[in-house]
C-alpha cells in the first residue's frame, strides 16, 4: 500500500462537454456523501461562478476524480472547495496525487500565497490529507466545517 501512494499517478483536466457525464456519475461511499456536495450541483455552481475552477482527476484515461477551486486574480488566496475521489479508487494514494497537482496548478498562477480548504470536522480521512499536506486547521467556520490553510512558498 505505502508503495502505491508513493507511485499513484494523476493529472488534471477542465471539465469538458465529453467528459462531465463522467464527473458526475463518480461516487462516494454511503459514510461520505454527506461531507461534500455532488459533482452536478458543483458543476451547476461554476456554471454561475466565473472563479470557480472545476478540475476533472484523471490517471492514464480514466476519470477518478473531481476538484474545484476558485483563484481571483485580485486576491492572494485561493479555496479548493470541493475535493473527491470515486468510491472505486479510494486509498490508493489517488487523493494524496491530486492534491499535490491542485497545489502545483494553484501555485503556477503566481499570485496566490495561500491555499484554503473547508471539511467536515468528523471527515478524519480529509484531515489527515490535508495535514500531511501542511494545512494548519484554523477553527470553524459559520457552517461548521473546519477551514485549514496552507502557505506556499516564495
Amino acid at each position: 500500500m505505502a508503495d502505491q501512494q508513493k507511485t499513484a499517478k494523476v493529472h488534471l483536466e477542465p471539465v469538458t462537454e465529453a467528459n462531465r457525464a463522467l464527473v458526475t456519475s463518480l461516487t462516494l461511499g454511503p459514510d461520505q456523501l454527506s461531507f461534500v456536495a455532488t459533482n452536478s450541483d458543483s458543476l451547476g455552481e461554476a456554471a454561475l461562478d466565473e472563479d470557480a475552477r472545476p478540475r476533472v482527476v484523471m490517471t492514464e484515461n480514466r476519470v477518478i476524480g473531481f476538484l474545484m477551486y476558485e483563484a481571483p486574480e485580485d486576491d492572494d488566496e485561493a479555496r479548493i472547495y470541493r475535493f473527491m475521489i470515486d468510491r472505486a479508487h479510494q486509498g490508493r494514494g489517488y487523493g494524496k496525487a491530486a492534491l499535490r497537482e491542485a497545489l502545483e496548478e494553484i501555485r503556477s498562477l503566481g499570485h496566490v500565497r495561500h491555499v484554503s480548504i473547508c471539511y467536515a470536522p468528523e471527515n478524519e480521512g480529509a484531515r489527515q490529507l490535508y495535514r500531511a499536506a501542511g494545512f494548519v486547521e484554523e477553527g470553524l467556520d459559520e457552517d461548521g466545517e473546519m477551514i485549514a490553510d496552507l502557505v506556499l512558498p516564495a
